[in-house]
């Protein structure tokens, strides 16, 4: 990771001086409460200035909309305090010119602008590019009170330098000698410097996202995952209990059998098991007749048949599910952008569905193979958009046997053998059976495919389907 030193800052702003003198700032945005947008426009051009104080990508640069868009910024619908307090001073106002205290990573913008009363007022925005220590300032030139920060800092947190709202401004205590160059520093690249700072972190940003949202949704699947294993481990525990259940419509059949032969509330009572032809004793209730145990035995059994019959079912959705979340953990695990992220975010957790996504089409992952079109699912939206959407009832459809993957649709009347071959390939190599020495891949026309209502997206059932090993 390239620091942002004083040096970098330092001929950042003589490139960009020029632009900022005398330039009028005309919105102000926070997507977060680390990063800033500042709209500045001088000679009739428009720039957005993007001043970042995350400990991990501080920096400042003038943003490009390549970049702007790899930095996944989203503004809220309700601006953040400090922002309203920037627009309240900033928006409109005039950039009189721009400095660096020497050696140090702070970069100061001088504003002239108007108060309450009409009264001519100079500010100064600091924007502190410090790593952890990164913060933005907002105070009045004149006075050196500190009209707001971004983050306010108390004695809890620094007993030398205290900043918030009404305190005096000043400079960190232990200040620089000399100007600092890391040895990968932007200022070992002068040409254009702006650009590659911009190119760079917007870089480091979007891959730092990309790795964030797969994380969370790693954990959140996982979560889901553990609690239905966890339910499925009980459900088939009662149903071994449950499955002894048969014995009580015996010993009911072979009370009712020996009715008349054996005397009411007896303890217990010894009778022939003519369908394992043994001898068994059965304990009784000595408080009810020889008939009100038989019915009490085949409560018993009718209790544990539904029972096996509800669990049964309980289990059978509990392994869809499982299925269904492994599927999605393959899915993250091959994911390659943040659309994709976006598309699996939106399945898992629909509350957080992105309005981008919602409006973009889905894209699957299209190829040539032999002259013929072949489409592969990387996600269960994908994987349904296939089977529902693209595919045509002659078309064939492939996946990896017993185990997640992609869906694989080849659109060929007639497939040579050697073309099945390479899809079957395909579909292995999307899958978790990737790495496997041999693996068995099922393919069908996709007429033979359905999607039973109710189902997780992207399930399908299938019929008159091949088996080729790969």
């Amino acid at each position: 990771m390239i620091s942002f030193d004083s040096s970098t800052l330092k001929l950042w702003i003589e490139q960009n001086t020029g632009f900022l003198s005398g330039a009028r700032i005309q919105k102000i945005q926070q997507p977060t409460r680390r990063d800033f947008i500042l709209g500045v426009r001088n000679d009739g051009i428009t720039k957005k200035l993007y001043l970042n104080i995350n400990p991990q990508f501080y920096h400042v640069c003038f943003m490009d909309k390549v970049n702007e868009k790899k930095r996944l910024i989203e503004i809220p619908q309700k601006p953040p305090m400090f922002c309203m307090l920037l627009r309240k001073y900033l928006e409109n106002a005039v950039i009189s010119h721009v400095q660096q205290p020497e050696y140090e990573r702070i970069l100061e913008f001088y504003i002239a602008t108007y108060n309450e009363l009409s009264e001519k007022i100079y500010l100064c925005l600091a924007v502190e590019l410090m790593s952890k220590y990164s913060n933005i300032i907002l105070y009045n030139y004149d006075t050196n009170i500190i009209l707001g920060c971004a983050h306010n800092v108390g004695e809890t947190k620094s007993r030398e330098r205290e900043m918030a709202g009404g305190l005096p401004y000043v400079y960190p205590v232990s200040r620089p000698s000399v100007w600092f160059m890391d040895k990968n520093s932007f200022a070992l690249y002068p040409d254009n410097i702006n650009q590659r700072i911009d190119d760079y972190y917007a870089e480091c940003i979007y891959d730092y996202k990309l790795k964030k949202l797969r994380e969370n949704c790693i954990q959140t699947v996982n979560a889901r995952l553990k609690k239905d294993k966890n339910s499925l481990r009980k459900m088939e525990y009662k149903l071994e209990k449950e499955k002894d259940c048969d014995k009580y419509r015996l010993y009911g059949d072979l009370i009712m059998a020996n009715l008349y032969n054996l005397s009411d509330y007896a303890h217990s009572v010894k009778v022939y098991d003519y369908e394992n032809n043994r001898d068994i004793t059965i304990n009784l209730d000595e408080q009810k007749t020889l008939k009100e145990n038989a019915n009490n035995f085949y409560r018993l059994y009718n209790k544990g048949k539904n029972a096996i019959s509800k669990l049964s079912e309980f289990t059978l959705k509990l392994n869809e599910n499982i299925n269904y979340y492994e599927q999605i953990l393959y899915s993250l695990e091959i994911s390659e952008n943040i659309s994709d992220l976006y598309e699996i975010q939106a399945e898992i957790e629909p509350e957080k569905e992105k309005k981008s996504i919602k409006k973009s089409s889905v894209t699957t992952l299209e190829m040539q193979i032999d002259g013929c079109k072949v489409f592969v699912g990387r996600n269960n939206k994908q994987n349904d958009y296939i089977v529902s959407k693209l595919s045509r009832d002659d078309d064939y459809w492939f996946h990896i046997k017993d185990c997640a993957g992609s869906h694989v649709l080849l659109r060929c009347d007639k497939p040579s053998d050697d073309l099945i071959v390479k899809c079957a390939k395909l579909a292995k190599e999307y899958s978790k059976a990737k790495n496997s020495s041999k693996a068995g891949v099922i393919y069908t026309k996709r007429k033979y495919l359905k999607k039973p209502p109710g189902t997780n997206l992207g399930y399908v059932t299938y019929k008159n389907e091949k088996e080729i090993m790969v």
